[in-house]
């Protein structure tokens, strides 16, 4: 039998055809393009194209007839239809809106989370090496992806792809690994087992941050340890200071000729004793040179640090600070557990709103002279009006009153911020007249943990990291009983569907 060019035509189009149908399916189920999918697709293409090009009159001829001409003009319409639902479709991909409607925005990045995604300047990867998928983790990575064009996740199977998990360097199924250039990070999932926000956003810094900065914490003045997991210990801003990436190290003045030139950060977090004049000087050299100090004093301390409070134009008050508006008893506190929901202008509390942080045992912390006020020089926290200041409180006393010759009504300032530049040379403070606030017992309280990290961020200068940080999720499982669970379960696989083709039965005997 003797083929024609259309004979011919067809069979290798067909064929072509087949290869690119198989090339699509081998990329479907590989997650990628590999060297003999690329084969099939470069075949296929050129099958065809040699398909069209030996049976292009009789592609002229069908053209040619008046149902041809119709049947085209119908498919062009249809054509035209799929064109612009796709371009609807692709300009919703491109500048599309999500909503989530749950109360602790489940399913919403952090501010923090976001911030730092956003501003990706790296490709990042994060791989999970194991089969089949993880719900949980699949949508929080899918966040992510909607964050940032930079970031990408990807699910594989380590028995089908022993190179990927070799050019990875994971060791066992289960493992998740961030990745960016040569630089990549194993995660560890969290005390629940599952891998959570914090742990991603702390990953991707990881392997995207250049350098490591330092925060000094200052000792052997009766400061908050930092190894101590009790309520009234750093622990937890230890753990989160590493989670941000920095670096954590003790500095004891006494010891130490001049600020160790690797602190980036120094923090002297509820000093009970007094600095010597040495360490005093040191830490205001210190700031002269471009230093960046946290200083966290409660009341009843005398620091010795008036030179250099002076010098900055910071009142430290000699106070107790008294908060008579009631608020606290919601929170299980009392009157001397001030409660701040007004904050200045400054990045540190940007974002904060109308929302609330706690203060136990208090002191005023101010601008001194208000003439001199420098544009960078901010009270941070403010309490309400009805709050006011007493010298202190005796032992064992239980009754407090305000006196009007001694005492000041509020609003009052619990801290202050404030930035000096010489030259190329950038300075910043930062006091706060209590640090209970960020010990363990009270840091998780609504915006406690975010005023001390972002106080260290921006005395850092890592303002990308100045954020509302991800709070951990309400448990509200429903623990039912065995009998409700049986009843339920009856009720799922007979009742319901018992309703559904009774319902059916009933109406196909009324239209019969």
């Amino acid at each position: 039998m003797k083929w024609d060019r259309g004979e011919w035509a067809r069979t290798i189009g067909s064929i072509g055809v087949a290869m690119l149908i198989a090339s699509y399916v081998r990329y479907t189920f590989q997650g990628s393009l590999l060297t003999l999918g690329k084969v099939l697709l470069i075949a296929g293409g050129v099958f065809v194209l040699v398909s069209l090009v030996l049976g292009f009159g009789g592609i002229v001829r069908f053209f040619s007839r008046r149902s041809s001409q119709l049947g085209t003009n119908t498919s062009i319409l249809a054509l035209g239809v799929i064109i612009i639902l796709g371009l609807v479709d692709f300009a919703a991909y491109r500048h599309h809106k999500r909503f989530d409607l749950t109360e602790e925005k489940l399913h919403t990045l952090s501010d923090q989370s976001k911030r730092i995604v956003s501003g990706l300047q790296k490709d990042v990867t994060i791989v999970r090496f194991d089969k089949g998928l993880d719900p949980g983790l699949d949508d929080l990575m899918a966040e992510y992806q909607y964050a940032s064009h930079h970031f990408k996740y990807m699910n594989v199977d380590p028995d089908e792809k022993p190179e990927i998990v070799k050019q990875y360097g994971a060791t066992r199924k289960g493992d998740v690994i961030a990745a960016s250039g040569s630089r990549t990070e194993h995660l560890e999932a969290g005390p629940r087992g599952n891998l959570g926000e914090q742990d991603i956003t702390s990953a991707i810094l990881k392997v995207t941050r250049d350098k490591l900065k330092t925060i000094c914490f200052i000792t052997n003045h009766g400061e908050k340890p930092l190894s101590e997991q009790s309520g009234a210990g750093y622990s937890l801003v230890e753990k989160e200071l590493k989670r941000e990436n920095y670096n954590v190290t003790p500095v004891d003045l006494a010891t130490d000729a001049a600020i160790p030139a690797e602190c980036d950060v120094v923090v002297d977090a509820g000093p009970t004793q007094s600095f010597f004049a040495p360490e005093s000087t040191m830490l205001t050299k210190y700031l002269d040179g471009g230093g960046k100090l946290f200083l966290l004093i409660d009341p009843e301390t005398d620091p010795k640090l008036d030179e250099l409070l002076q010098a900055w134009n910071v009142n430290l008050g000699k106070n107790l600070v008294i908060d008579a508006s009631g608020i606290g008893r919601y929170l299980g506190t009392g009157p001397t557990y001030p409660i701040v929901s007004d904050y200045g202008a400054s990045p540190i509390t940007k974002d904060f709103g109308r929302t609330m942080s706690l203060f136990p045992n208090a002191r005023t912390v101010g601008i001194a002279d208000r003439s001199k006020v420098e544009p960078e020089m901010v009270e941070l926290l403010k309490t309400s009006p009805r709050s006011f200041t007493i010298a202190g409180l005796k032992k064992g006393q239980t009754e407090i009153r305000y006196d009007a010759k001694m005492d000041t009504l509020g609003p009052l300032s619990l801290g202050v911020s404030a930035s000096k530049k010489k030259g190329d040379v950038v300075s910043r403070l930062v006091v706060i007249g209590n640090s209970e606030f960020a010990a363990n017992q009270w840091i998780g309280q609504q915006r406690n943990g975010d005023i001390f990290f972002n106080a260290i961020n921006w005395l850092a200068q890592d303002e990308n990291l100045i954020s509302i940080r991800p709070k951990p999720v309400t448990n509200r499982r429903v623990n039912l009983t065995e009998a409700q669970g049986i009843w339920f379960k009856w009720f799922d696989l007979l009742i319901l569907p018992g309703i559904v083709i009774l319902s059916g039965a009933y109406i196909w005997w009324k239209r019969r």
